[in-house]
């Protein structure tokens, strides 16, 4: 089983690979603005293949144009490497699909 990280090694990472991601409790997470309910969708369906493949399953919230992704590894009950392996791959599919800023 993998360890949960300390807040600190979670934040300090968190800053230098994963800018807009928060830590909050247990979980890191952000929230992602599209261009359209359509791309919004593209998205959701672009995690939904990663964490498959990475049998990773995130939280995930869509309203209209918004996506939010919350990750945290629940065997661990905190956030662990898994997480951020999972958030940089869904970083790299947003910004193929131009998130707005």
């Amino acid at each position: 089983m993998m360890a949960a990280m300390r807040p600190s090694e979670v934040r300090e990472m968190l800053d230098r690979e994963l800018p807009g991601w928060q830590f909050r409790e247990h979980l890191i997470e952000k929230e992602y603005h599209l261009k359209s309910f359509r791309d919004a969708v593209r998205l959701f369906n672009a995690i939904a293949d990663l964490a498959e493949a990475l049998n990773h399953h995130p939280r995930i919230i869509n309203v209209y144009k918004r996506l939010k992704v919350e990750l945290w590894t629940h065997t661990a009950g905190g956030v662990t490497e898994k997480d951020f392996q999972l958030a940089r791959q869904i970083e790299q599919a947003a910004q193929a699909l131009g998130v707005l800023p």
